[in-house]
């Protein structure tokens, strides 16, 4: 107890030293129309969290929701203090070539003044980035849903944003070579999707297929609650693409109605997709679609027009229902809710068709892309920068798993399985009161139903 005493003693005294030097800026010029968007769209991206936490835990079955719910909302807690204590100045401190320094640990010296190159505070850059960073390893959990234990992958993803997030946020964000190369990545379709989409394929073959996973049916168990968390995706989207402007300017109009077209585009092309070749529309499929025009669109936003966005929507929602619908069967991996099928493929697709529609008629900071007159120059580049982020994903993904589940096996019990991770993880079941009052749900989920032990 007096260890633990100390511990905590020291941390409090390294906290409040940091505390006393983060004010020591001094305020430079700062545009407060350009602060309250930035901030708003803080907050929106925040929304995105939750919003996904929905949207996952509708798929899965009624014996895992709040599970589900947990592995996306903890990260909101978890990774805004790493955040604030270490990540932000790996991504963004002074650079050291793989990775920022350690200048603002703790935010050491960051203030009230200006972020350069922005009339935006440098804190307001602080809470929209942190928020970046919160939702990334939330879109993992996707991949392995109902079948993982809570407390190692607690710990995997603490190390999986330390180590792979951070360092490949600064290679594209901060300064580092990526950006040196000339890769183009406005929101996040590089750091955030394709290192997220591709790690969680990575984690889903090492854990191995659910139990039952091809005989017995995995049904989602409340779409309306899907449908929920798309809409808050959505709504969130456009702070985290034309949030990525720092300020109420053009460029961020442009994002806006890049993101809208592409979602809309994603959920027409997958729709249409799927009614073809199964004979009927659904309303996951929908929603399915539009996350991924949505993904699909997130690195070009601020690069590219309207009318590219819509084709960037559009073969984004039919690629991604390929992976989904036919790939993942025909290989036979359970990528549980398809967060490599959506978030790994549209992040892919959404880096290099950057390359192809980019143009600086949009964007004077970015580059002109193949149909642009650009050449092949920013397509290389593009396809250079996807190719470190799979290959850091996928041996970054695999330590780390070794190393993790060395220590605490992250695998649960066939027998938790079974009997669903809500109780055996955190003691809480999602429908208590159906369950126990022998109301109509209770009777179609009840032990007589050949549905229950397969899909509650």
């Amino acid at each position: 107890m007096k260890r633990w005493g100390w511990i905590s003693g020291g941390t409090l005294l390294l906290m409040t030293a940091l505390c006393r030097t983060a004010l020591a800026a001094e305020p430079g010029t700062i545009d407060s129309g350009d602060t309250a968007y930035v901030l708003i769209c803080a907050a929106m991206v925040f929304v995105m969290t939750p919003g996904l936490a929905f949207f996952y835990g509708g798929m899965v079955r009624s014996k895992n929701v709040l599970t589900t719910i947990m592995q996306s909302f903890f990260m909101v807690a978890l990774i805004s203090v790493e955040w604030v204590l270490l990540g932000y100045t790996m991504v963004f401190g002074a650079d050291g070539g793989l990775i920022g320094g350690l200048s603002k640990l703790g935010l050491t010296g960051v203030g009230m003044g200006a972020l350069p190159n922005a009339a935006i505070p440098e804190l307001a850059f602080v809470a929209f980035q942190c928020m970046f960073a919160v939702i990334t390893p939330a879109l993992i959990s996707g991949a392995f849903a109902e079948r993982v234990r809570f407390g190692p992958f607690v710990l995997f993803v603490l190390l999986w944003v330390v180590l792979l997030y951070n360092p490949m946020a600064h290679w594209v964000w901060g300064g580092g070579f990526l950006a040196q190369l000339g890769a183009l990545d406005f929101a996040g379709g590089l750091v955030i999707h394709i290192l997220s989409g591709v790690s969680g394929l990575v984690l889903c073959l090492l854990l191995g297929q659910r139990s039952g996973y091809g005989r017995r049916p995995m049904l989602p168990h409340h779409l309306p609650m899907t449908v929920l968390g798309a809409a808050l995706l959505w709504f969130g989207w456009f702070g985290f693409n034309a949030g990525s402007a720092l300020g109420a300017n053009a460029l961020a109009a442009n994002a806006v109605l890049t993101t809208q077209v592409a979602a809309a585009a994603g959920g027409l092309s997958w729709v249409f997709t799927e009614w073809r070749r199964d004979g009927k529309p659904t309303l996951l499929g929908a929603v399915s679609g539009c996350v991924a025009g949505l993904v699909s669109i997130t690195p070009a936003a601020g690069f590219v027009t309207a009318l590219p966005a819509v084709l960037i929507g559009l073969i984004g929602g039919a690629v991604c229902y390929t992976a989904v619908a036919i790939v993942k069967a025909r290989l036979g991996y359970d990528d549980s809710l398809d967060a490599f099928g959506i978030h790994g493929i549209g992040g892919t697709w959404g880096a290099l068709a950057t390359g192809l529609w980019a143009t600086t008629a949009v964007n004077p900071d970015g580059a002109n892309g193949l149909f642009y007159g650009g050449g092949l120059t920013l397509l290389w580049a593009q396809i250079l920068s996807t190719l470190v982020a799979y290959g850091l994903a996928i041996v970054g993904s695999y330590v780390l798993f070794r190393i993790v589940n060395a220590y605490a096996p992250m695998r649960a019990s066939e027998a938790d399985e079974i009997k669903g991770l809500d109780v055996t993880e955190h003691g809480e079941r999602g429908y208590v009161e159906s369950i126990m009052t022998g109301s109509p749900i209770s009777s179609l989920f009840g032990d007589n139903n050949p549905l229950r032990k397969d899909n509650l």
